[in-house]
């Protein structure tokens, strides 16, 4: 049985669905193939918990309603991971740090809500990095996820453990979220479709926040028809996220047909880059040729600010986090010290113990840019490049559909490898802080292998609310490349 599921679920939810409703295999036999997996494959440390009893029980209710012949929602069967920075109630949610060891969610997010509206199926809570920071998952409280193609090499992250278990095949979907590439970086390194939309198309309601004016949750699948039905479901405005988008939502799903030729740029300054491997640079070359050759327009474009994309999104996202994070002070919730004595040693200890070094390197940061002396000189500066970064951003995107950029600098690399230097490792998000700088909605389309054996993609930029495009196009070269 589980052979058998196992050429059928890669192939997407629709080929499930025909199957359930054909009376080939039950929904809780789906959800036990995905129990089995998990069980073999614990060592790549993808989740942090599994919901085994509750997803059995969910799926021999789907299975009874299907019976039934009562309606069926969109996603009924789809086994989904959920990062552990977003809210499931009665769940923990630790956003992978001690500081929040024993903490419990009161409700659910609201794409949660949306999911489980539509029938889907949540399997368990993926690890990350500690608070999302990190482009590895080695910043993980609870250890690193290995990258189940080659356990030497990171996940990528820090949506690592959301993206390996799609990779391992222990959920059928999962969802992370970016604050600077942290889908599509971990996406690219696994070999999966990692999408950042549009900031404020899913709702931010019950996402731990890192830096708030950048996070973003998004969908990581193996087909695009997955991830169209997800953003279906998911995509809308909220009355609990001011910043939620009024944007109308489209049937993503039935917009998957790319019908016309398309003007796409790109920037030589990432494809020439000293820090990028070779291998990808030409990969992304050839891709660029044969998207000529079959009638698309690609034409080069200068990307005058490459080098101050990673500065300013640090100087950003650090003096958020800060403010942020400062709730957690081991007074109200979260990791408290017993051995402190009053309020002031009772906050320096418990953040001290309870965040990690990345985190504490972080917080730093952001309270120094924001300090008395320092805030023009480095967080107003910022900002001012931050405008300065969309402005030129969108003005290549009114004359042009799509950016072309390579996704990753690098395939996977060794763990450990980058953990002594910082700044190397800061320089992995490169080609996807643009998307956060600016909001714009960017997937990672798993095109390439390098000789090393490793996965990498090609990542596309597109105008805000172009999510059908960017899901069409994902299609269109999925079956053609």
């Amino acid at each position: 049985m589980y052979s058998g599921l196992s050429s059928i679920v890669r192939t997407g939810l629709k080929n499930v669905q025909q199957g359930m409703r054909a009376g080939d295999f039950t929904c809780r036999q789906v959800v036990e193939y995905y129990l089995h997996n998990n069980h073999e494959k614990q060592h790549l440390n993808a989740f942090l918990e599994i919901f085994e009893n509750e997803s059995l029980e969910k799926a021999d209710a789907l299975d009874a309603k299907l019976k039934s012949g009562k309606p069926l929602g969109k996603l009924f069967g789809m086994v989904i991971g959920v990062k552990d920075v977003i809210a499931m109630k009665g769940k923990k949610l630790t956003a992978s740090s001690k500081m929040l060891d024993d903490f419990h969610s009161l409700y659910n997010a609201t794409v949660i809500e949306r999911l489980l509206a539509e029938d889907a199926i949540i399997i368990g809570r993926c690890n990350c990095d500690e608070f999302a920071m990190g482009s590895s998952n080695e910043n993980s409280a609870f250890g690193p996820v290995l990258n189940d193609m080659d356990n030497t090499r990171v996940s990528g992250g820090s949506s690592g453990g959301s993206t390996v278990a799609v990779q391992a095949d222990l959920c059928m979907a999962s969802l992370g979220s970016e604050t600077g590439g942290s889908i599509r970086q971990p996406a690219s390194f696994c070999g999966n479709i990692g999408f950042k939309p549009t900031y404020g198309r899913l709702s931010r309601y019950g996402l731990i926040a890192f830096a708030s004016s950048f996070d973003q949750i998004g969908p990581i699948t193996n087909t695009v028809e997955d991830m169209a039905l997800m953003m279906e479901v998911m995509a809308g405005a909220d009355v609990n996220d001011s910043t939620s988008s009024q944007h109308p939502v489209p049937a993503y799903s039935e917009k998957l047909h790319l019908d016309k030729k398309l003007k796409i740029a790109y920037y030589p300054q990432t494809l020439d880059n000293p820090k990028i491997d070779p291998e990808i640079s030409g990969a992304m070359y050839t891709l660029i040729e044969k998207l000529k050759a079959e009638g698309h327009t690609v034409e080069a474009q200068d990307l005058k600010f490459l080098d101050y994309l990673v500065p300013t999104y640090y100087v950003l996202t650090t003096a958020e986090a800060s403010s942020n994070l400062s709730r957690f002070s081991g007074i109200h919730y979260g990791y408290r010290d017993k051995d402190a004595g009053d309020m002031e040693s009772v906050i320096k200890r418990s953040r001290s113990k309870g965040f990690g070094k990345e985190v504490q390197r972080r917080i730093m940061l952001g309270t120094f840019v924001l300090s008395s002396g320092y805030y023009d000189a480095y967080y107003t500066k910022a900002q001012k490049v931050r405008r300065i970064i969309r402005d030129d951003t969108t003005k290549t995107l009114s004359e042009y559909d799509l950016i072309l950029l390579p996704t990753t600098p690098s395939t996977a690399f060794k763990l450990g490898e980058k953990t002594t230097d910082p700044i190397e490792m800061y320089l992995a998000d490169i080609f996807t802080v643009q998307a956060n700088i600016t909001g714009l909605p960017a997937i990672s389309v798993p095109l390439f292998r390098h000789t090393n054996g490793m996965p990498f993609g090609a990542q596309f930029m597109g105008n805000y609310y172009s999510e059908d495009l960017l899901l069409s196009v994902t299609e269109h070269l999925l079956k053609n490349y």
